[in-house]
């Protein structure tokens, strides 16, 4: 099975840590961020795609043409205009069912363990502060209902991880623009229109969107080994 890892943005909200490295290379516990997310993909994903943009070498060449075994395609995204365009670099190499990922938040193995045995899922988590993420209701069979962006004054609500099982299907409907960036969430909203994709609750995430962040991943890093 293979992952594809979206790792392409110039992690703007992360300045100045990021002017010089690519955020999924800046570390928690003495580690990439990015290596943590790759650590923590099931043992069914044997190859991985990662899409890169801004700095990537330094993602290259880090991580080069395989890690512990599982081998290592690099797709470059040219334009950085969303987490779609991302995905859709990397159309022609993906086969089957597939797990998308962000490439700068802590993931714990056990939840991606759950959303591979689907073919159309997401992975959501109930936030305190669900404003700043995009919000998701669920039917009575736990499959994607509504999907709202960035809710004002929204607490305590599932939200978008921003992990996916796709599968080809994806590529039959059309991007869709906000604010000058195409965005995979949208997307998939509507693609749930036509087929149920079910709704994963996460036990635990962490996002990292912000310097302050990085020192709190810290702390807690220790609770997404198993």
């Amino acid at each position: 099975m293979q992952a594809i890892i979206l790792a392409a943005g110039k992690g703007i909200r992360m300045r100045p840590l990021t002017k010089n490295v690519p955020k999924p290379m800046l570390k928690i516990d003495n580690r990439p961020i990015l290596e943590h997310t790759i650590n923590a993909l099931p043992e069914e994903i044997n190859e991985i795609i990662i899409v890169i943009g801004y700095l990537g070498n330094k993602i290259k060449n880090y991580f080069g043409k395989k890690y512990k075994n599982r081998r290592i395609k690099y797709v470059v995204q040219k334009d950085l205009n969303g987490s779609g365009e991302a995905l859709w670099c990397a159309k022609k190499y993906l086969k089957g069912k597939f797990l998308i990922l962000a490439a700068d938040d802590l993931y714990y193995k056990n939840d991606l363990r759950k959303l591979i045995k689907y073919n159309l899922a997401i992975l959501a988590h109930r936030a305190k502060n669900a404003s700043r993420f995009g919000v998701l209701k669920v039917d009575k069979n736990r499959n994607l209902r509504s999907f709202e962006e960035k809710p004002q004054g929204v607490k305590n609500k599932l939200v978008n991880t921003g992990v996916y099982m796709m599968d080809k299907r994806i590529f039959n409907y059309d991007l869709i623009k906000v604010r000058e960036e195409f965005l995979l969430p949208q997307t998939i909203f509507e693609m749930s229109k036509d087929f149920p994709i079910k709704i994963v609750k996460a036990e635990k995430w962490f996002p990292i969107g912000y310097p302050e962040d990085l020192k709190r991943a810290d702390k807690i890093i220790g609770k997404f080994r198993n």
